[in-house]
């Protein structure tokens, strides 16, 4: 039962980065991105006030971390991966998106202090060459003589905005209620999307892109972090973690039911070469330059 809610989480986001995709052509990016929050807001705040005006004394010193946290979290992640699903496929934002985790461990190392190990070395060369292959379609020299893909571009700083915001959480360890941080940062969402919402174009709600929403809204934004929350406090984030690596599978074999994306062959290459990465760099913890101890 315990495994029950990371693997939830999982679906649901894999899941989500599906409804991302649908959602380019059925509503602008600046609006999915604002009325997903918009709605969450609105849904936590009779369950959520009471408990922010209980714990304001600690809030109060700490705003600015929370504004930082919301605005890479909630708002940047997100409303680059809306606009990134107009220029690439779900599978490849899938798969890039399972960098987090190897981007979040090299960024522990940096200013978290934590040692520097051989899995983490050899896990970045693996993830990044797993990265190569799919942002350049398995053709490497059309990568070197055209570029980047802008959407697989934005899906990387995506990916890399939710790495700082993991590291920044673990660093400056909020003591607040994890409902009551989710919230806050729903918030600052809120008001940080508002103007790119106003100056945007807009299809509007419409029957096609509810269900979208409400999809983003309840499942994604409230019940997968509800669902992650429990997974942690019952298994530990270290084996939490490790179910972050079946994401791009899962996320590829929605998107082929779903989409109808094809799954071709560097797909697989990149992808097993990514995934493989991450779990090397879990795995494999030998800390580089240790001195043998003298007999």
């Amino acid at each position: 039962m315990q495994y029950a809610y990371p693997l939830l989480a999982i679906f649901i986001w894999a899941g989500n980065t599906v409804i991302t995709k649908m959602s380019a052509g059925a509503i602008f990016p600046a609006e999915i991105g604002f009325y997903r929050w918009l709605l969450a807001g609105i849904l936590f705040t009779p369950f959520m006030l009471k408990p922010v005006i209980t714990h304001w004394p600690a809030i109060r010193p700490n705003l600015g971390k929370i504004f930082i946290l919301g605005v890479l979290g909630m708002a940047v992640y997100q409303s680059l991966a809306y606009f990134a699903a107009t220029l690439t496929s779900a599978t490849n934002m899938g798969i890039i998106l399972s960098l987090m985790p190897l981007m979040s461990l090299v960024m522990a190392i940096v200013s978290l202090g934590q040692r520097l190990t051989a899995g983490a070395l050899a896990g970045a060369v693996l993830s990044f060459a797993g990265v190569l292959v799919i942002i350049s379609s398995g053709n490497l020299a059309a990568l070197l003589e055209h570029g980047v893909n802008l959407g697989d571009a934005m899906m990387l700083i995506a990916t890399l905005a939710y790495a700082i915001y993991s590291t920044l959480l673990k660093k400056w360890q909020l003591r607040l209620p994890p409902l009551v941080l989710l919230y806050l940062q729903v918030l600052v969402a809120v008001m940080v999307l508002f103007p790119l919402f106003l100056t945007s174009p807009k299809i509007g709600l419409t029957q096609q892109n509810i269900p979208l929403v409400l999809y983003a809204c309840l499942l994604a934004s409230m019940i997968a972090p509800l669902a992650w929350m429990q997974a942690v406090v019952r298994l530990g984030p270290s084996r939490t973690t490790l179910f972050f690596n079946l994401l791009p599978l899962i996320t590829a074999l929605i998107a082929a039911v779903v989409l109808q994306e094809q799954l071709a062959m560097y797909h697989l290459v990149g992808g097993v070469l990514t995934l493989g990465g991450v779990i090397v760099s879990e795995r494999w913890t030998t800390v580089l330059g240790r001195r043998p101890c003298a007999a």
